[in-house]
């Protein structure tokens, strides 16, 4: 990858479309623009444009733009033409593009990863935009809008600043302690802050299981014994046929899926085979897929269709949230005792699943506080803020081997907060202690 080249892709959806946007990005965007349409536009306005081949043959006829860096998507020289979206003038743009010398089309995240290179974004805001393309949910997309725009990396930054200025204070005492505008024992009175920072991190990081589920979704897994009624309630609550259903034990022998939007969150179901002893190779490894399902899952449902079960023996070794399902609801006579189940369901009437679907949801995360949404959502933040927080918590502890320990420790909890960013570089902690005092006057 040279950043030194100008590139181009189909930065819009799928063909044939209404309007296609060929974006193009590097120091010769601008001469493109140029080449192809005989005229150079007003930087970021609008121009309709017919677009030409070198030769003078008529592609199409668009609307063209123009940003010039460093105030651009990447922070270089960029442009885009939104043209008719067939597949076959899309291709001809392209095709024209692709010989043009200098030009090559863009690797997959490449306008993304030059905006990173450039100081545009950071990694969280890229993740952030990622998610967002991808994004099928409300939830989804809120949580992803807020990293997108940088309402999470703003938090990290004021983390990273605070741990920059306990430093340059512990700095001072170390080695301007000679000088009289530098107060002594100066360090003790970051120590406060810090132990608050600590517990903001530890406050942050309770958030990340919210996070996870809010953007992979909430795992439910549907366990039980053979002819539970498993397979029925996926399709039910998938509305089409997903799954086999027969009367035949042990039909499911892989986990299948659907997505869900329930309350503007994702939830994932899981259909999985029968729990129970059985020779049959095939259906015991659909098992061992069910325990490893199990072992993942936030939720499970375990279903049932006879009134009192042993719930406790089929999953001992499974201690999540579980919601006892009774199936077949619809088979009992009035006279029946009422079993030992949270909910009652039946796939041919439609009763309880509506009771169903309120016990999923209250699984779900609680994000009514007004910044629920800033959450570390990948395990890389909670790996990388854990460690942080575990050097702030060993530079409170460690006044006994000196300010120059603590202070080390500080760093290093600074590198990890920078690694969640992508911001990890020099730091200019003289700058900072010459902003507090007036060394070198």
């Amino acid at each position: 990858m040279r950043s030194t080249d100008t590139i181009f892709a189909l930065s819009s959806g799928g063909l044939p479309s209404g309007v296609a946007v060929i974006r193009l990005s590097g120091p010769g965007s601008a001469q493109v623009v140029r080449t192809l349409c005989g005229v150079q536009p007003a930087p970021r306005r609008a121009s309709l444009q017919t677009i030409r081949k070198r030769n003078g043959e008529k592609l199409d006829e668009g609307l063209v733009l123009l940003f010039p860096g460093p105030n651009s998507f990447t922070g270089e020289d960029c442009a885009e033409l939104q043209i008719h979206g067939g597949r076959a003038t899309v291709r001809a743009v392209l095709a024209e593009l692709a010989d043009m010398e200098g030009l090559r089309a863009a690797e997959a995240g490449e306008f993304s990863r030059r905006a990173f290179l450039n100081g545009r974004m950071d990694l969280v805001e890229v993740e952030g935009l990622a998610d967002l393309i991808v994004a099928e949910t409300e939830m989804q997309r809120r949580l992803a809008a807020e990293q997108s725009s940088g309402g999470l990396s703003r938090l990290y930054d004021s983390w990273a600043k605070r741990l920059t200025h306990a430093r340059a204070m512990i700095e001072a005492e170390l080695d301007f302690a000679d000088e009289d505008d530098v107060p002594g024992s100066v360090a003790d009175t970051i120590w406060q802050d810090m132990r608050g920072l600590e517990q903001d991190i530890l406050n942050h990081l309770s958030g990340a299981r919210a996070g996870e589920i809010v953007r992979d979704g909430l795992k439910v897994v549907i366990a039980g014994p053979p002819n539970a009624g498993k397979s029925s309630l996926l399709n039910h609550l998938a509305r089409r046929e997903v799954a086999i259903v027969t009367e035949i034990p042990g039909t499911t022998r892989d986990v299948l899926h659907v997505d869900l939007d329930l309350d503007g969150f994702a939830v994932r179901l899981y259909d999985t085979a029968g729990l129970r002893e059985t020779d049959d190779i095939v259906e015991r490894e659909g098992i061992r897929r069910t325990h490893r399902s199990l072992a993942e899952a936030h939720l499970v449902l375990l279903l049932s269709a006879t009134d009192n079960p042993d719930w406790a023996g089929f999953l001992p070794d499974y201690d999540g949230p579980v919601v006892r399902v009774r199936t077949k609801a619809d088979m009992r006579g009035a006279s029946w005792p009422q079993p030992e189940a949270d909910v009652m369901i039946s796939v041919r009437t439609g009763e309880g699943m509506a009771n169903l679907l309120d016990h999923v949801g209250a699984h779900l995360p609680d994000l009514d506080r007004g910044s629920a949404l800033a959450l570390p959502t990948r395990q890389r933040h909670a790996d990388n803020l854990a460690t942080a927080r575990g050097h702030i918590e060993a530079a409170l502890a460690g006044h006994a081997g000196g300010l120059d320990i603590q202070a080390e420790h500080l760093r290093l909890a600074g590198q990890a907060l920078g690694r969640v960013t992508g911001r990890v570089d020099v730091e200019n902690l003289l700058d900072v202690i010459f902003s507090e005092f007036c060394i070198g006057k």
